[in-house]
C-alpha cells in the first residue's frame, strides 16, 4: 500500500496547473547514433558500431523546455542557434513541443551546438561535440530581453551550460527584471562564482558544481550541512538545492533550513539531462504556488524516472503519477474516455517513441498471451493494450464470460513489465480507441490474418503498419476453462 507521502504528492501533482515558463540559455541538439557492437576495428583498437538508428533530441536548455512541456507547462524559448541545418532541426524540434520561439536569435556564421553520442547496448561509447562559444553584442542581448519580457510567463529558468548566452551582465539583468515583476527565477549553474546569480529564487548545482563554488570537498551529509548554508548566503540566493545523484538531494533555505531527501531506488541507465528534469519540475511547482520543500520532493521523484532512461529525454506528468502509484499498478490503467489518454500518447510521440497497439479480452492470462504481448512490445517502444470491458466480453463470448472482472484483468495485465498502458473500452471493436491513440503499429494474432481487422485501414492511411503474430498452439481461455470443468 502506498504511504501517506506518496498519496500527498500524487494529490499535489494532480492539482498542478499549466503555468507558462520561460527558458533562457544554451540550446543545442543531442544526436544519438545507436547500433550494435560485435567486433573490434582492424584499423585501431576501437569497437565497430553497426549503426541502425539515428535520433535528434533537444539538448541543453532545449531539454529543459521539453521536460517542462512533458510535465504540463507551456514554454517560451530564448537563446541562439546557427544558420545551418542543425539550427533548422532545433527550431523544428522546439516547434513540436509546442513553444514560443520569438526570442530565439539566429547567429550567422555561428554553428548550432551539437553533442553527438554513439551508443551501443544502452552504453555511451563516444561523444563528439561541435560548438563555438557564443559571442553577442550588447544590442543583441537587449533585443532578446525585450522580446522575452514582452511575453507573459510565471517562472524563469536560466539554463546555463557555459556556452556564452548567459553572460554575467545578461544574467543579472534577467534576474533583476524578473524580480521587479515578482517572477521566480531558477538557475542551473555552470560557473564557479554563484554570486553572478544573486537575487535568484533557487539554484540547482550538482555536488561537483557546489564543490567548485566552495573550493571545498563535500564527501558526506555532515560536510554539506556545514558548508551549504554559507554557500547560499554568500551567493545571495533564496534557496540552494544540491543534487547528489544516487544519494538524493539536499535543500538549504532561509532561517537555517536544511533538509535531505534520499533518491527513490531505481536502476540507473544514464544521468544525462537529469538536472534538466529537476529544475523543470521545481519551476512548475513554484509557478503553481507550491513551497520549495514540496517542489524538491516532486523533482526528486521525476529525476528518478529520468535516470532510468537512456539519453536526454523528457519526463511526463503521467509517468510521474504512474511511478508514485507503482505499488498498485494503477498508473498504467486508463479508460477510453480518460482525458489523460491523448496527452500521454502525444507525450510518447514527442519523445519519438513508436506506439504499438493491440487488443483483446485476456480473460484468463496464459503463456500464449504473455508471449504474444512480449512479441508485440518488441515491434516498437510503447505497448498500449485495449481491453474489452465486461459487457463487451459478454456480447462477444457469451453470458458466462468474463471469468475475471475488468478490474482484475486490468491489474494482472498492468503488472507485466512490457505492457505500458491498459485502456478499457466498451464497444465491440476498438475502432474509435485506435483513432484516438493513432498507433504506429497495430497488432493482431495470426488467426486474424484473413479477416477484417478493426482500425487497420485507419492505421495504414496514417502511414502505420499492421502486424500479425503467430499464436502459441493449444493455449486459449476456452480450452483452459474446459479443462477446469473436466469436459
Amino acid at each position: 500500500m502506498m504511504n501517506s507521502t506518496h498519496n500527498n504528492l500524487i494529490s499535489l501533482i494532480e492539482k498542478l496547473g499549466s503555468p507558462r515558463v520561460a527558458v533562457v540559455g544554451d540550446f543545442m541538439i543531442d544526436r544519438y547514433i545507436i547500433g550494435d557492437t560485435n567486433r573490434v576495428s582492424p584499423e585501431a583498437p576501437v569497437p565497430v558500431v553497426h549503426a541502425h538508428q539515428e535520433q535528434d533530441r533537444l539538448g541543453g536548455a532545449g531539454n529543459v523546455a521539453a521536460n517542462l512541456v512533458g510535465l504540463g507547462a507551456s514554454v517560451i524559448c530564448c537563446g541562439t542557434y546557427g544558420d545551418d541545418a542543425s539550427g533548422n532541426e532545433l527550431l523544428n524540434l522546439l516547434g513540436r513541443l509546442p513553444s514560443s520561439c520569438q526570442s530565439m536569435l539566429c547567429c550567422e556564421g555561428q554553428p548550432t551546438i551539437q553533442k553527438i553520442r554513439v551508443m551501443s547496448r544502452n552504453q555511451q561509447i563516444l561523444r563528439v561535440d561541435r560548438e563555438e562559444k557564443v559571442s553577442l553584442t550588447s544590442k543583441q542581448y537587449e533585443n532578446m530581453a525585450q522580446k522575452l519580457f514582452a511575453e507573459k510567463f510565471d517562472a524563469l529558468i536560466l539554463s546555463d551550460y557555459g556556452k556564452g548566452v548567459l553572460s554575467t551582465d545578461f544574467t543579472r539583468d534577467l534576474i533583476a527584471k524578473a524580480k521587479e515583476k515578482g517572477i521566480p527565477v531558477l538557475v542551473d549553474p555552470k560557473h564557479k562564482d554563484f554570486s553572478r546569480y544573486a537575487g535568484a529564487t533557487l539554484i540547482t548545482p550538482n555536488r561537483a558544481e557546489a564543490e567548485a563554488a566552495l573550493g571545498e570537498k563535500l564527501p558526506d551529509f555532515d560536510s554539506l550541512r556545514t558548508y551549504g548554508p554559507s554557500l547560499r548566503e554568500q551567493s545571495g540566493i533564496d534557496w540552494l538545492l544540491i543534487t547528489l545523484g544516487h544519494e538524493g538531494m539536499v535543500l538549504f533555505g532561509p532561517d537555517g533550513f536544511v533538509e535531505h531527501i534520499p533518491t527513490a531506488a531505481r536502476q540507473v541507465y544514464d544521468v544525462t539531462g537529469a538536472g534538466d528534469t529537476v529544475i523543470s519540475a521545481v519551476a512548475i511547482c513554484l509557478a503553481s504556488g507550491l513551497k520549495p520543500a514540496v517542489a524538491r520532493d516532486i523533482a526528486n521523484a521525476a529525476a528518478g524516472i529520468a535516470v532510468s532512461k537512456v539519453g536526454t529525454t523528457m519526463v511526463g506528468r503521467h509517468e510521474l503519477l504512474q511511478s508514485l502509484r507503482k505499488n498498485m499498478n494503477s498508473g498504467k490503467v486508463l479508460t477510453e474516455s480518460s482525458e489523460e489518454l491523448v496527452k500521454i500518447c502525444d507525450h510518447f510521440r514527442l519523445e519519438g517513441r513508436k506506439i504499438v497497439f493491440t487488443n483483446g479480452c485476456f480473460d484468463i492470462l496464459h503463456a500464449g498471451h504473455v508471449r504474444y504481448l512480449r512479441s508485440a512490445r518488441e515491434l516498437g517502444d510503447v505497448l498500449i493494450l485495449g481491453l474489452n470491458d465486461d459487457e463487451s466480453v459478454r456480447r462477444l463470448k457469451g453470458p458466462e464470460r468474463p471469468f475475471n472482472i475488468l478490474g482484475d484483468r486490468s491489474e494482472v495485465l498492468a503488472g507485466l513489465e512490457f505492457v505500458d498502458l491498459v485502456v478499457a473500452f466498451s464497444e465491440d471493436t476498438p475502432e474509435s480507441l485506435i483513432q484516438k491513440i493513432s498507433p504506429d503499429v497495430l497488432v493482431k494474432g495470426s488467426d486474424w490474418s484473413e479477416q477484417v481487422v478493426a482500425g487497420a485501414k485507419f492505421v495504414e492511411k496514417k502511414g502505420g503498419e499492421v502486424h500479425f503474430i503467430e499464436l502459441l498452439p493449444g493455449r486459449s481461455t476456452t480450452e483452459i476453462a474446459d479443462r477446469i470443468r473436466g469436459s
